[in-house]
Order: structure tokens, then sequence, then C-alpha cells
């Protein structure tokens, strides 16, 4: 641990450095699992964590930002990833606030429905703070989602808003493309077990010109990336893997042995077909295509133009 190190300054007016620029992102999960909504694609749908469960992952969650707010001689990038939703948990919105405010953190960032308020979110340093937000039809009113939207507008909060590429929610997801507002980045994820015809893939191109990225699963296996280099991912016990989809071990946070594990890597994925994952192979350049947004999903100089 290194507590006692000398704190670096925060990024500037143009945004944060992230990652590629010499720190390294974290991406975080802990037990949490539970989910206010029950979309009929997502396994932990209407999920409930008993009481024990939340415990854990809230005291999991407080000794990980206790180790980020120590570890001050590397600057870090945070994106938070829980298998549930985690902004109706008031540990997870303080966990925000309070790391946005850290002269070491360029990022930090939760992927979220947006069902909870946002009004905490002027708390937070907004140059810092960022949302990963995903629309669900059927599960929220577009009306409702976009009020969200509009106030995160207001604050001055850095988001993305992302819809899951399944035929039913075309329309939808155009309605929601015409209603935000330009500079609003719109990612579409490929459904999983959906096959996209030429047609279909350019109807959902014309909503987010990088989906072409997210239909096709990406060649890993051997080539390089930065998982395990420059991002770590790390589960509530502080066991640390190069990313969510290698389960083999490289350390622990809570011990130190993450910094002598981190080194140049392949994949030893033969595909990898999410974004958090192939985002860091180093082939497709991605970094690049992110720059300055990688962990909240926007692209760099969005919008066009």
């Amino acid at each position: 641990m290194s507590g006692d190190a000398t704190a670096t300054g925060g990024p500037g007016a143009g945004g944060a450095a992230g990652p590629g620029a010499g720190g390294l992102a974290v991406l975080y999960r802990g037990p949490l699992a539970s989910c206010n909504y029950d979309c009929p694609y997502c396994p932990f749908a209407k999920r409930h964590d008993p009481p024990d469960v939340l415990a854990a992952d809230r005291a999991a969650l407080e000794r990980f930002t206790g180790w980020v707010a120590a570890t001050t001689d590397v600057r870090l990038s945070v994106l938070f990833t829980p298998w549930g939703e985690g902004l109706t948990r008031r540990w997870y919105r303080e966990a925000m606030v309070g790391l946005s405010h850290l002269p070491h953190v360029d990022r930090v960032v939760i992927q979220t429905n947006l069902a909870a308020r946002v009004d905490w979110l002027a708390d937070a340093d907004p140059a810092r703070a960022a949302l990963w937000t995903t629309y669900h039809p059927g599960q929220v009113t577009r009306e409702r989602f976009l009020a969200r939207c509009a106030r995160l507008v207001e604050l001055g909060v850095r988001f993305s808003v992302g819809v899951v590429g399944l035929p039913e929610h075309l329309d939808e997801a155009r309605a929601l493309r015409a209603a935000l507002p330009p500079h609003v980045y719109l990612w579409v994820n490929a459904a999983d077990g959906h096959r996209y015809d030429a047609a279909q893939e350019a109807a959902w191109t014309a909503l987010d010109p990088l989906f072409g990225y997210s239909v096709r699963p990406h060649l890993s296996l051997d080539r390089p990336c930065h998982a395990g280099e420059t991002a770590i991912s790390v589960r509530g016990d502080g066991t640390v893997r190069r990313c969510h989809f290698v389960d083999e071990p490289i350390g622990n946070l809570y011990d130190g042995s993450w910094r002598a594990a981190l080194r140049p890597r392949t994949c030893v994925n033969g595909a990898c077909d999410c974004h958090i994952g192939y985002v860091h192979l180093k082939p497709l350049g991605l970094r690049d295509v992110f720059a300055g947004g990688l962990l909240e999903r926007i692209p760099a100089g969005w919008p066009p133009g």
C-alpha cells in the first residue's frame, strides 16, 4: 500500500487524462446482484439480495473506496459494474461523490438503469463523476427516463445512454435518439443470441455509428490487451483479475500483490464480445476512439462534426 505517497494534481478543464495516459482503470464489482427491473434478457432481473448480502456489499465497497483514497501514487479511474442496480443503494451514491473529489482520481463512473433520482450528483465533481446509463423499454417510460437525462444535463454531468438492440426496441431507440440532446452519445449493444442481417445492422448503425464493434465477437486469443496492464477487474474481497472475463486471479488489491502483477499481456480467450472487455484489446484501437470517455462509453469528439 502507498497511502503516504504524494498525490498529483487533478485533471484540467479538458477532462480526465484517463488510464491511457499512465493511470490505472479499475473495474469494481461487489456482491450486489439485486435489481429493481425484470428485463427478460437479464439473468439478474428482479433479484432481491438478503440483508446480509447488502451489508457485505456495503462493507466491501467502503473498504474499496478506502483503498482508492489511500493509493495516491497512482492515477486511478474507477468503473463500478454491479450485477444489479447500484444507485438505488445509498453507499454507491456516497462512493461516487466521495471519489469524485479525490485529486488522484481522474474519473468515477457507474453502470446504471437510471431508476434512482440523480440530484445527489450536485455534490459530486462534474469533471470526474460520470454515468453509463441504459434505457430498458418496458421497465420505465421514455418520458421518465428522458426527465432523468435532462436533470443530468442541468447538473453538467457527463453520461452516455444505451439500449439493447432487440428488434422490438428499435422504434423506442429511434424516439430516444430524437429526444436526446445531440451531445449525448447513444450506444447500442447487440442482443445476445440475435443475428443481424445487413438491413438490421444498418438500422442500428444509423443510431450508433460504432454498433459494428458490438455485432460480431472479436478474435482475441493471443492478441495484446490493456487488461492486466493498465486495466484490472476487482471483486468485493479484493481479488484482482485482468478483466471480468478471465477467472484466473493475478493478485489482491489489499495485500499490494496487484502491483507486481501489472504487465503487458495477451488474451487467453478465443473471442471477446462485451464492450467492457474488447474496448481494451490493443489491435482494435478503441482506447483512441473513446479517449477522454473510455469508462463512461463516450467517443472522443462526440458528436461528430
